[in-house]
């Protein structure tokens, strides 16, 4: 992907009142449900697992993983104070609430011990990192050796031109707000090459990146034994 385009960084934390529920409200369940069937796939004979999700936002994810894979223990993180009251409503709604756990944390620094996790997920946060070595050091911290990674992100286009056209493309009936969001997000996306490098820095070159849609790339893989 062409790199024309320099990466605008957008504000880490969605914590206003009125950006999670237009969040929360729009219409994501195609995106969610393809992200858990993938992480269904990459988890195929992991019927048992600690998991951790990071950055789940309204814990629309969370919900169907438990829903898919209903022995897991999930710990859904958030820094936002808004999203958890969204996903805290998500949980009880779906009946969920004995099998994931919320956690108002910062996902560069968590409040988990170290090698704790069978399996460590996230859809859509790595764009909102600056300082992506400290994200990277902590799922490099929590996951077990042998556990699985499993992040979903935007990519970021090669002009504003071609973002616009994404916006357009696949959120063109979302909230004004919502759409002005989205394209700020696009812009502060990472290219393939780009997370590339961070997970060399990290130590952590053993997991695969590609882009897999116009608008998203995955990084995936399984952590190596120390």
């Amino acid at each position: 992907m062409s790199d024309g385009l320099h990466r605008q960084a957008e504000p880490e934390i969605m914590d206003e009142a009125e950006e999670a529920y237009a969040y929360a409200l729009a219409d994501f369940a195609e995106v969610n449900a393809a992200f858990v069937e993938r992480l269904r796939e990459l988890s195929s004979g992991r019927d048992t697992a600690v998991a951790l999700d990071l950055g789940t936002g309204p814990a629309d994810i969370p919900v169907r993983v438990a829903r898919a894979r209903p022995r897991w223990r999930i710990w859904a993180v958030d820094a936002s104070h808004a999203m958890l009251q969204l996903g805290l409503d998500a949980c009880k709604k779906a009946n969920a609430a004995a099998t994931i756990g919320l956690l108002l944390a910062d996902a560069k620094s968590l409040p988990i011990r170290g090698h704790s996790m069978d399996v460590v997920f996230s859809n859509s946060i790595l764009h909102h990192i600056t300082d992506t070595g400290l994200l990277w050091k902590e799922i490099k911290r929590v996951a077990k050796p042998g556990a699985l990674v499993f992040l979903r992100d935007l990519a970021r286009p090669g002009s504003a031109s071609d973002a616009l056209d994404i916006v357009s493309k696949h959120a063109g009936n979302e909230s004004p707000l919502l759409r002005e969001e989205y394209y700020r997000s696009l812009l502060s996306a990472y290219t393939v090459e780009e997370i590339v490098c961070q997970l060399d820095t990290a130590g952590l070159d053993a997991l695969e990146v590609e882009q897999v849609t116009d608008r998203h790339l995955d990084v995936w893989g399984v952590i190596p034994a120390a």
